[in-house]
């Protein structure tokens, strides 16, 4: 089934101009001294769409009036389409602030339509943005339900699933709807063509005589009786998105909802090109001019790649409670240092309990950005033949080849003692607590040759009369028989 979503912002000037974080109250925006869009609070007090700015000082004095930000709403813009390609990579742009994408293939893993836009919707909020939703088999007629919260008066559900339905949902819809139909809003008038059903009816020649291809052509698009065709925004190979402060920050918890913003954009852009991420930074921008300073950067390093949204989420809220702001922040800026190819796990017929591989990663990683890299250690091992050396611990987010990792212990102890304990000897026999018993051995050691600190064990796994096990050795040197404790066994 194809069908196409519309995601149309009707207060992206405003939004783009005040992020969710402030509170602006009672504002409008205008372009070339007419308001073009205001706040619901300025709406209530009078202000109206074409109003000049004298008029809204007069009406509203409380309401503060904006200019115009082009430049930020195609950022904000262009923002929203990069997050919006997790849920499809088919997006692309539609006249007067919309976005469109092509859901048709994403339907069942986002569990049917009703799912995904609610999806869609929250998305859209997270990243401090309001919009009106179309859905229907065609994008003409998805951008067209979007646009029909305008309309004053019509309860109409804006989201159709099949061509049959689509046509009854759209003949109900005003005429004045269609922007190629605005120049000849007189004549459809006059002749009793106020909704498109009529408009329809009317003799296709005729109608072709009196107004304009790009009108019928329109019409024919969105009834899905014409081809469509878009050109998908490609996105970029690296990624870097930054967003301005609507002031100055001085609390690092307050940077989290602008933070948020660019953890879409990222998931998003992950989603597109099938990659995921394991090492990012956000660098927080402080003053500018003479008293300019270098970005603060906070580096997130995870111990798998990842592009769930709220799992680097949450990693970043960790991170960003641990911050300590010296200077003011005026902007942030989001940048992948390491990607990897997106591995989508695999479903066991029978799931492993206590949870999945993927959830003990994120617990590691949680505990990370929470108590600090040297505070989380898994084992490692580097190419040396001494026990001391070759086993040792690494913070849980450094990466290790797995080869290393399933042969760390191979047959050893899993606890080694910082120094090895020097043990009694009785009767020939190594004592620890009571006589020790010699189970398996000797395992021979030389090493240290090359760095004239050479070593010369021989190790033995040894029981004590109460079953413990534990890891001695005894030094090959001339004289006396030296035993030492080394390791314990679980």
């Amino acid at each position: 089934m194809k069908l196409l979503l519309s995601v149309h912002l009707p207060l992206l000037p405003l939004e783009a101009l005040r992020p969710r974080w402030s509170e602006p109250g009672s504002f409008a925006v205008v372009d070339q001294g007419d308001v073009i869009s205001m706040s619901p609070s300025a709406a209530m007090e009078g202000v109206k769409v074409g109003m000049r700015s004298a008029g809204v000082a007069a009406v509203s004095p409380n309401t503060i009036v904006l200019e115009r930000a082009q430049e930020r709403e195609e950022v904000a813009l262009d923002a929203l389409a990069t997050a919006l390609m997790q849920f499809t990579p088919e997006v692309t742009f539609q006249p007067d602030f919309s976005v469109l994408l092509d859901v048709s293939a994403s339907l069942t893993l986002f569990r049917g339509p009703h799912a995904l836009c609610a999806r869609v919707t929250a998305s859209v909020e997270a990243m401090g943005l309001s919009a009106q939703l179309g859905v229907a088999p065609t994008a003409e007629a998805a951008w067209l339900l979007a646009q029909s919260y305008r309309m004053k008066g019509m309860i109409l559900r804006r989201r159709v699933l099949s061509i049959a339905s689509l046509h009854r949902r759209l003949d109900m819809l005003p005429c004045s709807l269609v922007p190629a139909a605005a120049l000849f809003h007189d004549w459809l008038n006059d002749v009793g063509a106020k909704r498109l059903s009529a408009l329809r009816r009317l003799p296709r020649a005729g109608l072709l005589r009196r107004t304009s291809k790009e009108l019928l052509a329109a019409l024919d698009r969105a009834y899905g009786e014409a081809p469509e065709l878009h050109e998908w925004i490609q996105p970029p190979l690296t990624f870097s998105a930054r967003l301005e402060t609507f002031d100055r920050i001085e609390h690092a918890d307050a940077l989290l909802y602008g933070a948020t913003s660019l953890i879409l954009q990222l998931v998003g852009w992950l989603v597109a090109l099938q990659q995921s991420v394991r090492t990012f930074v956000i660098l927080m921008e402080h003053e500018r001019g003479r008293a300019a300073v270098a970005p603060t950067p906070l580096e997130i390093a995870l111990a798998e790649p990842a592009w769930h949204e709220h799992h680097l989420i949450r990693l970043l809220k960790e991170r960003l409670a641990k911050v300590e702001l010296e200077r003011p922040v005026i902007a942030l800026r989001l940048e992948v240092l390491h990607v990897e190819p997106m591995l989508p796990p695999n479903e066991s017929l029978f799931p492993e309990p206590g949870g999945s591989p993927q959830d003990y990663t994120r617990l590691l990683e949680l505990l990370t950005a929470r108590l600090g890299a040297e505070h989380v250690l898994v084992p490692a091992c580097v190419d040396d033949h001494r026990p001391e050396i070759y086993n040792c611990w690494v913070p849980a987010t450094t990466k290790q080849p797995k080869s290393q990792i399933e042969g760390i212990l191979g047959g050893r102890p899993f606890w080694l003692l910082p120094n090895p304990i020097k043990l009694l000897v009785r009767g020939e026999r190594p004592v620890y607590i009571s006589q020790l018993q010699i189970l398996e051995g000797p395992e021979r050691l030389e090493a240290g040759w090359w760095s004239d600190q050479i070593e010369a064990r021989d190790y033995y796994v040894a029981q004590s009369t109460d079953a413990s096990c534990y890891w001695i050795y005894r030094e090959r040197i001339q004289g006396d028989v030296l035993w030492y404790l080394h390791g314990l066994f679980a």
